[in-house]
């Protein structure tokens, strides 16, 4: 049971619970299947990047460019589909988006694996470079006039549920998210690559002299949050029903606080995809429904700081006495 109460996911989850506890009995809208609907349809975009971010975290890196990969794929894609099939299927699309993210991708993995860079510089620069590069190469104006797939795709439904105003909709995209989730899930937990990427977190060179290969895994990690990052950001355009070069970019740290609430430890070696999802709620949630209670939007940042605070600290300061714990039987 003390095992329990330690875990981060269990931490996370009870603040979860209180949060919505809180806002719910101040505001019950809070509780309805149209609000329930919204926060779901807020979550996919950033459980998708979630994901990506959840592996590089778990093998001791860090990645800063995964927004910039999203939004150029996702305007790329747009501009390409508007010159030669502007009537294509929203899957071709979501092809065209990933593989342009992937190629993003491999380029931080070029870096990282063969010149053995820091992944935060590295991403650092290829943030701006993509940015930069989307902006004064390919477009820097807002398209609004996007091909009918995305419309089509903006529009769809699955369930319907009337309320007292209007319908409660849930988007088709959120078992899309659900499917990535799965995905990482099964990679982590039951494959040789999964346990390399765990490896590789814990301590590098330990990893390679256990038989893994370093550099193919990081080629593997980089790449696959790209083709990540690429559907997340055609996901986004697709909702929004336009191509903005500006959007996403700026949002990385709601994404990596998620992770990180989630019980991810930013040395690495650490993390679950539930304790992810649990962290990406809790930060839609604050950054969504804060606003039902009163809190201006102003300060939900500040909140939103907080409960990272919070919920890194304690996480922290238990493996510390933990750790103190250990070191005093040992000299017993």
């Amino acid at each position: 049971m003390k095992h329990l109460l330690r875990r981060n996911e269990t931490l996370v989850a009870v603040t979860l619970v209180g949060l919505c506890l809180f806002i719910g009995l101040n505001n019950p809208t809070f509780f309805s299947v149209g609000n329930t609907f919204t926060l779901l349809r807020s979550s996919i975009v950033t459980g998708i990047f979630a994901m990506g971010v959840l592996i590089v975290i778990i093998s001791g890196g860090i990645d800063v460019s995964f927004t910039a990969i999203g939004v150029f794929a996702l305007y790329a894609t747009v501009k390409l589909m508007l010159h030669f099939a502007p009537n294509t299927s929203i899957w071709v699309a979501f092809v065209i988006a990933a593989l342009i993210g992937l190629g993003l991708g491999l380029i931080n993995a070029f870096f990282i694996a063969q010149f053995r860079l820091p992944t935060l510089i590295v991403t650092l620069g290829t943030l701006s470079m993509f940015h930069g590069f989307l902006l004064f190469a390919i477009g820097n104006q807002i398209i609004r006039d996007v091909p009918p797939a995305l419309t089509e795709f903006a529009r769809a439904t699955v369930v319907q549920i009337p309320q007292e105003r209007g319908m409660a909709n849930l988007h088709p995209a959120v078992f899309l998210m659900l499917v990535i989730v799965i995905l990482v899930w099964l990679l982590l937990k039951y494959t040789i690559l999964g346990r390399g990427i765990y490896a590789l977190g814990g301590a590098p060179e330990a990893a390679e002299r256990a038989g893994f290969n370093v550099t193919q895994i990081q080629y593997f990690i980089y790449g696959f949050v790209g083709l990540l990052s690429g559907i997340a950001g055609m996901t986004f355009g697709a909702l929004a029903r336009q191509a903005n070069p500006q959007d996403i970019v700026g949002t990385e740290l709601n994404v990596i606080a998620a992770v990180v609430l989630g019980g991810a430890y930013l040395t690495g070696g650490r993390g679950t995809v539930i304790g992810t999802l649990l962290g990406v709620v809790l930060v839609v949630i604050a950054n969504n429904s804060l606003i039902l209670i009163g809190v201006p939007t102003v300060w939900q940042r500040v909140v939103i700081g907080i409960i990272i605070l919070v919920g890194t600290g304690i996480p922290a300061i238990q493996e510390r006495r933990a750790g103190k714990r250990t070191a005093s039987l040992a000299e017993a």
